[in-house]
C-alpha cells in the first residue's frame, strides 16, 4: 500500500522495540522510503509508560549515529486496527499480541516477529535488560539485519 504502517513491540518499551523502531526509521531515510511508512514501538505491559528509552540503548544507538526521542507507551486497540505490521521480539511478546488481538474486532495488523525475517535466522531477539553494554550492540545488530531484510520484502 502507499502508506504501509508498522509498529515494533517488546515487553517494556524501553530496550528492544526502541532500538528497532530508532533503526527502521534510518534505514527507511537512507533508503529515502520514509515518507512511505508510518513507525512506532509499544510495550505489552504498563510497566514504563511514559519513559525514556534505557540509557545502554540510547548511548548504543548514539554509538551508532542514531537519536531518538521516544517514550515509552502500552500497545493499544487501536493499533490493532491501523497499523500492517506489528513485529515483536520474542515468543511471549508473539502470545500476549495474538491474545490481545482476538479481542479486537477488525484486526488488520500481521503479527510477527521482527527475527522471522533475520537472514541469520536469529528468530529471537532477547532482552537485554539484566545484560551488558554487548547484549544491546547484539541486539542492535540483528534489528539492522531485520528490518532491512524486512525493508527489502515486497509490501
Amino acid at each position: 500500500s502507499e502508506n504501509s504502517l508498522q509498529s515494533l513491540v517488546s515487553i517494556g518499551n524501553i530496550c528492544r522495540s526502541p532500538i528497532a523502531e530508532a533503526v527502521f526509521r534510518k534505514l527507511a531515510t537512507d533508503e529515502k522510503v520514509e515518507h512511505k511508512w508510518m513507525t512506532d514501538s509499544a510495550a505489552v505491559s504498563d510497566w514504563n509508560v511514559g519513559r525514556s528509552p534505557d540509557s545502554r540503548a540510547l548511548s548504543c544507538l548514539r554509538n551508532h549515529g542514531i537519536e531518538t526521542a521516544h517514550k515509552a507507551r502500552q500497545i493499544t486497540k487501536e493499533d490493532f486496527q491501523t497499523f500492517d505490521y506489528i513485529l515483536c521480539m520474542d515468543e511471549s511478546n508473539l502470545r500476549d499480541l495474538n491474545r490481545k488481538s482476538n479481542q479486537v474486532k477488525d484486526c488488520k495488523a500481521k503479527i510477527e516477529l521482527l527475527g522471522s525475517y533475520d537472514p541469520q535466522k536469529q528468530l529471537i531477539i532477547e532482552d537485554p535488560y539484566y545484560g551488558n553494554e554487548k547484549d544491546f550492540e547484539t541486539v542492535y545488530e540483528q534489528c539492522v539485519r531485520c528490518c532491512k531484510a524486512f525493508l527489502e520484502k515486497p509490501h
